[in-house]
């Protein structure tokens, strides 16, 4: 049995924008039908969503049978998690609050196996090795992982350019909420401040050659944030959308 390539690993290294959508519902039928959807991506958000290992494990095998890269957000980069994490399946995580060069080499090292990191080692109940049916998953795996950087303070836009710097990171990723939050302008997504915050920082990565994500969810930010170069877009979130269309439906038959 051989690895299964990592396609969004190569969307990255590839010319033009693609677009994604974040799942914040915990079950595996809303992880299928966005995977059924005709995105280009989509996010697993196990930083705000309730998820637990089994829950993630189950979005993954949901959206398996789809052509589409399926990321996850770890609520947080620890060695043990990012473990577990890549033993059920993944291969790109987004990691949230990056804010230094020592931080995003020690996300990188956790996501390799010995030499090269600090992944520990175990096949045989491992469903990212297929239970170690993969011929030399232990060699190859390195190759398929996806590190992404998530910029969203003071601290982290202070060093995107050491962050994107380390081997192994792929990718960094702009969040425009928490980054604003962090300028002292929390819920102020359109303040003048926050936008050009945001278009810095996708500057600031595009010059160091290395893809810049970003979520922008209205149109005109999508087109303003791909104009400065952003090449993987999250352009919503499962929840909202649906919040929205059962709250119109409700409304429309009230009015």
């Amino acid at each position: 049995m051989e690895i299964s390539p990592n396609e969004f690993k190569r969307q990255l290294a590839r010319p033009g924008v693609t677009y994604g959508l974040f799942s914040g519902l915990v079950d595996p039928a809303a992880a299928e039908v966005i995977a059924s959807a005709g995105f280009d991506w989509m996010l697993i958000d196990g930083e705000h969503a309730p998820h637990d290992l089994r829950s993630i494990m189950a979005q993954l095998q949901a959206a398996a049978p789809y052509d589409v890269p399926v990321l996850v957000r770890p609520e947080f980069g620890n060695t043990v998690l990012i473990k577990r994490l890549l033993d059920i399946g993944a291969q790109t995580l987004l990691f949230p609050m990056v804010e230094s060069a020592e931080q995003a080499e020690m996300l990188v090292a956790a996501t390799r196996y010995p030499p090269a990191g600090v992944r520990g080692v175990a096949a045989s109940v491992n469903r990212g090795s297929r239970w170690g049916r993969i011929d030399g998953y232990f060699t190859k795996a390195d190759d398929e992982m996806c590190v992404i950087c998530q910029i969203e303070t003071v601290a982290g836009m202070a060093a995107i350019e050491e962050i994107a710097a380390v081997e192994g990171v792929d990718a960094l990723f702009v969040g425009p909420s928490d980054l604003g939050a962090s300028l002292g302008l929390i819920g102020q997504g359109r303040h003048p401040d926050v936008l050009a915050a945001v278009d810095d920082a996708i500057a600031r990565i595009v010059a160091t050659a290395k893809p810049a994500g970003v979520f922008a969810a209205p149109p005109d930010l999508v087109e303003r944030w791909t104009g400065l170069g952003a090449t993987f877009v999250a352009i919503g979130v499962d929840i909202p959308l649906l919040a929205k269309a059962t709250a119109d439906l409700a409304a429309s038959f009230r009015q």
